[in-house]
């Protein structure tokens, strides 16, 4: 819901930081899984118990998620590939935040399997989409150039960061966010699924 009004806000300091990266020759595949390492790192501080940190972490992985975008496109290097490692991450990393949460507060476990249930709607709903749009040569740009069709819906990318933050630095709340973040996303899953019916008929 929030992507495409946030793009304009973060894109252009985005974009000069993807300047000056491109410069030292780092490919976008690179900064995709150095980000991804941060994201394992906050997986480890939240089965410890260690908030702080892991919101920490969660921030930078989040940052560099939104960088190895902005290099390829600024090198004209978006790429199959870097798709691919990019949604892959980011699928692995959003539910190692909700598990490793549980890992760490094992009385969580049934409010963080219902949020990890809640992002299969909304991720498959999501990917399928993709699949078809790319089969009928289907493009959007509302949430800037990508490597596949990105739907929008209730619960976007922006969403799912602010509720991964309050996770970590409102752990005592854990149940409440997953349980109103995780409805969110089937109402998106079934936004979709409504916009499915439109459109691919």
């Amino acid at each position: 819901m929030l992507d495409a009004r946030i793009r304009p806000l973060i894109d252009p300091p985005l974009n000069a930081a993807a300047r000056q990266l491109a410069k030292t020759g780092i490919s976008p595949n690179a900064l995709t899984l150095a980000g991804f390492c941060f994201g394992l790192g906050a997986f480890a501080a939240l089965a410890f118990q260690s908030y702080t940190i892991a919101a920490l972490l969660v921030a930078i992985n989040r940052v560099f998620d939104g960088l190895d975008g902005a290099v390829a496109r600024t090198e004209n290097r978006v790429s199959d590939l870097g798709g691919f490692l990019d949604i892959v991450t980011d699928f692995i990393f959003y539910a190692g935040i909700v598990f490793f949460f549980a890992v760490g507060q094992p009385e969580t476990a049934l409010a963080a399997a219902f949020l990890i249930f809640s992002f299969i709607g909304s991720g498959v709903s999501f990917l399928s989409y993709a699949i078809i749009a790319a089969k009928r040569s289907i493009t959007t740009e509302k949430q800037g150039q990508k490597s596949f069709f990105y739907i929008g819906g209730l619960m976007e990318g922006t969403e799912t960061v602010i509720a991964l933050l309050l996770i970590c630095l409102l752990p005592q709340y854990f149940s409440v966010i997953a349980i109103i973040f995780g409805t969110g996303c089937w109402l998106t899953t079934l936004g979709r699924l409504l916009q499915a019916f439109r459109d691919l008929d």
